[in-house]
């Protein structure tokens, strides 16, 4: 693929005549999250609200519980963005879905691929054959979303990173489970214009919770989550971050995000972390 236009990317996404107030566009990096905590850590003025980081290759991009995330140059589009989100801390768990939304929408929207969001992280696309833990979807992206303390007591920043695949061939995926947009049969593998709409689409998302004070219910925005989660209404197996697991139905979510599935017995779970597979229902 060739590289991004970083001078046409500003003139589209900077302010004042685009909705960003710092764009940045990196040749290569371990990790763009990494770079923008560090950053924010020793200058919390150093990147303002609704800001980004691009970097065309990470060499140690991170996904959840430390796992690394790595492409072949070119071939994704991987970014952070930097929210300082005048809402109650409370509200933070719902970040991760929100951004997931949004990437949804994004992708639907441009590369008119059906996207979905499986619980908490991981951006889906249909499949014709199935893959354990997957079912008949593939992970076409996953989303980071980190809090970051700042000092003096100043609120803290949160730090998004999203990775799409856009052009890897079967051959270049790491994993069975993994596809690409053009596996996928999207009607366009661009990748300036997935980030110009990953950015609008994370905005105007963005701006509806800030609108409502952080109350996902209220803005409408929880229903609109759990319409794009394939998670919800699917039989699980949740493995916990401190070991140990929980199965049943992935029944809805919760006021906060929190994932509640319900086991066997009919008792309920409340999921507020873990990897999720979807497994096959018996018979």
């Amino acid at each position: 693929m060739p590289p991004l236009r970083v001078a046409e990317l500003r003139d589209l996404l900077l302010a004042p005549a685009g909705p960003l107030t710092r764009v940045e566009v990196v040749d290569e990096t371990r990790s763009t999250n990494t770079d923008l905590a560090d950053d924010l850590r020793a200058d919390p003025t150093s990147w303002p609200d609704a800001s980004v980081l691009v970097a065309e290759h990470q060499a140690g991009g991170r996904g959840r519980a430390g796992r690394t995330w790595e492409t072949p140059r070119g071939t994704s589009l991987t970014c952070s963005f930097v929210v300082h989100p005048p809402v109650p801390a409370a509200s933070f768990g719902w970040i991760g879905l929100l951004a997931g939304l949004g990437a949804v929408n994004a992708l639907r929207a441009t590369a008119g691929v059906p996207a979905t969001l499986k619980w908490p992280n991981d951006l889906l696309v249909p499949a014709d054959t199935e893959v354990e833990g997957w079912g008949a979807a593939r992970k076409i992206g996953g989303i980071l979303a980190e809090v970051v303390a700042l000092p003096a007591g100043q609120p803290p920043a949160v730090v998004i990173g999203i990775g799409i695949n856009v052009s890897q061939t079967a051959e270049q995926l790491p994993v069975p489970s993994a596809t690409s947009l053009a596996l996928a049969g999207a009607r366009h593998v661009d990748r300036e214009g997935m980030l110009v709409a990953l950015v609008a689409a994370q905005l105007e998302v963005a701006q509806r919770w800030r609108d409502s004070g952080g109350d996902a219910r209220a803005s409408g925005l929880a229903d609109q989550v759990a319409a794009v989660c394939s998670t919800l209404g699917t039989r699980v197996l949740v493995e916990l971050p401190g070991g140990g697991s929980v199965g049943g139905v992935a029944e809805r979510l919760d006021d906060d995000g929190a994932l509640v599935v319900v086991d066997e017995a009919g008792a309920e779970h409340r999921v507020l972390a873990g990897d999720v597979r979807h497994v096959r229902a018996a018979g």
